[in-house]
């Protein structure tokens, strides 16, 4: 259990300590001191930061109340507001590719749902999480104007970067959003003959044990949610809703404050983008990479990179290094006191 602890708070220091290289690298590049003229603290710079914590908190009691819709209120607010600052550490600690929705199962385990039931609730939330994206893409693209969304991408690498990176991310999203509904909602057989018959051909025969147990998780989950009814479905997505949105409205209030010609909804259109991209982050957490992409992507809005770059790593610690903190803080009490369900 120690060697545990070291190895996760040692996972803790280094997205740090990267997610710090980068943003010091930054500003030693392009930071101007004149820019702190520009960064007002008055009443409406006050109020903005304020409502960023506000959206701070509505993202994780959005999380909060989806994993008590999703557990039937089996766990309090508190157990659930643990489970999704643990989550929320995990993310922080690996590749942004890997997450930490994936261990929600471990967490659930933890505050005593079964194994069986904790893997059921946890293909739940992300198949919840990937209809979030494949719904509100297209609503997006007609609310804001293209060159707008992505800026003027002829001649400009990185804009034609993320442009490329987002629709290939996204084709994924929309192909994981398939697979889980097909094997959750539509036709969960299907799904089971075909993993089954590709985990029998005789490069992949060493994990057919493992497709199989994975298989059996999809059949508990299948029965389990094809009872709920529509308010039911309503509910949990209109929670999914609100703690994605809440994430996105933390920049909203950093321009509401910082940059408040910017238009409020070309800011939240763009932090779709930037979530969606940084679903491939090589870095933990998106370390390094989310402050780059924020600076540039968003430079144009702003008007000067050294305004951006204080803005990004305002946005760091309010989405990001919170959650490192808080769950390196949590981590030793929790892994000492709980102890998994069978």
């Amino acid at each position: 259990m120690a060697y545990r602890l070291r190895s996760t708070l040692l996972k803790a220091v280094i997205p740090a300590v990267i997610g710090v290289a980068v943003v010091v690298w930054m500003f030693l590049s392009d930071f101007n001191p004149q820019a702190w003229n520009l960064l007002r603290l008055d009443t409406r710079t006050v109020i903005g930061l304020c409502a960023a914590l506000v959206f701070v908190v509505g993202r994780d009691w959005g999380l909060a109340w989806r994993f008590r819709i999703i557990t039937d209120k089996a766990l309090t607010w508190k157990r659930a507001f643990r489970v999704d600052i643990m989550c929320a550490f995990t993310s922080a600690i690996t590749p942004s590719a890997v997450g930490g929705s994936a261990l929600a199962v471990f967490y659930l385990n933890r505050e005593g749902v079964k194994v069986g039931r904790a893997t059921a609730l946890t293909l739940t939330t992300l198949l919840l999480d990937e209809l979030f994206f494949v719904v509100f893409c297209p609503v997006l693209i007609l609310l804001i104007p293209w060159d707008d969304l992505f800026g003027e991408v002829s001649g400009d690498a990185f804009l034609s970067g993320m442009e490329w990176v987002f629709w290939l991310v996204y084709a994924g999203i929309v192909i994981w959003a398939g697979i889980l509904y097909l094997g959750i909602l539509a036709r969960p057989q299907w799904l089971e003959k075909g993993v089954m018959w590709l985990f029998g051909l005789r490069m992949l025969r060493r994990w057919s044990k493992n497709a199989q147990e994975m298989m059996s998780n999809l059949r508990e989950t299948s029965q389990w949610v094809r009872g709920r009814s529509k308010g039911w479905w309503a509910e949990v997505f209109g929670a999914t809703t609100v703690s994605w949105f809440s994430r996105y409205f933390v920049v909203n209030a950093l321009f509401w404050a910082f940059v408040p010609a910017a238009s409020g909804l070309l800011v939240f259109g763009r932090q779709f983008v930037v979530w969606v991209v940084l679903m491939i982050s090589p870095t933990p957490g998106g370390s390094g990479v989310s402050e780059y992409i924020f600076t540039n992507y968003y430079g144009d809005l702003i008007g000067d990179i050294s305004v951006a770059l204080v803005l990004a790593t305002i946005w760091r610690i309010l989405s990001y290094y919170i959650y490192l903190i808080g769950g390196a803080l949590l981590a030793p009490s929790y892994f000492r006191k709980h102890e998994i369900s069978d």
